[in-house]
């Protein structure tokens, strides 16, 4: 018995239709992926600056926004070099025109992200001018180019001694916190550069 036209066509379609849906699904699941993965973009003009590494963006709705650098750290306030550090990023943007790719905020709301002034990756920038750390602890979040070109920056910001690399001693700022704890507390302590470099900075 012949089977009228119009069912075979459903009965293709549906075949079709189971043949494809596992490929659907895998495309649905994909693209949501991507999209959780691909940063945010916050535009605005940079009013404040808090240290090295934190600053206060305004938006053109006029909202302020608390932004943390991304993949560094830099000196806090009371440690040697963190007002070099601050007025370092300072120069770089202070009442510019920024964008901050973001993905997350920290435990205190602020956003964290990379910034970016005309093209350039600010927070890069302080790591090449030896006014912050390459940030480990979270170099993980960072791609795999971005985390490759923090640490080569950094390798070459203490070979050339720049920055907070002329201090002998310099305790990352988590640690700087926790001096307070006692003389057993939990303190990391940078490397001593090559004798003769010299301590300190003049102007700070």
């Amino acid at each position: 018995m012949a089977v009228p036209p119009e069912v075979g066509t459903r009965r293709l379609a549906h075949d079709l239709v189971r043949a494809i849906a596992p490929l659907l699904l895998f495309l649905a699941f994909a693209l949501g992926a991507l999209s959780g993965a691909l940063a945010e973009t916050l535009q605005g003009v940079v009013v404040a600056i808090q240290d090295g590494d934190t600053l206060t963006l305004l938006d053109d709705s006029k909202t302020q926004h608390r932004i943390r650098l991304a993949g560094i750290d830099a000196p806090e306030k009371g440690q040697p070099f963190g007002q070099l550090s601050k007025e370092g990023l300072s120069g770089l943007v202070f009442l510019h025109d920024v964008a901050v790719e973001w993905k997350k905020r920290d435990r205190y709301g602020r956003v964290v992200g990379k910034v970016m002034l005309g093209g350039r990756d600010v927070n890069l920038a302080q790591v090449e001018a030896g006014l912050a750390w390459h940030y480990l602890d979270y170099a993980r979040e960072q791609s795999p180019t971005d985390r490759g070109l923090y640490s080569q920056a950094e390798t070459r910001a203490r070979d050339a001694n720049l920055g907070l690399w002329r201090t002998p001693s310099l305790w990352l700022p988590g640690r700087f916190e926790s001096r307070s704890a006692g003389p057993d507390s939990d303190v990391l302590a940078l490397p001593a550069p090559a004798q003769g470099v010299v301590w300190g900075d003049a102007r700070l």
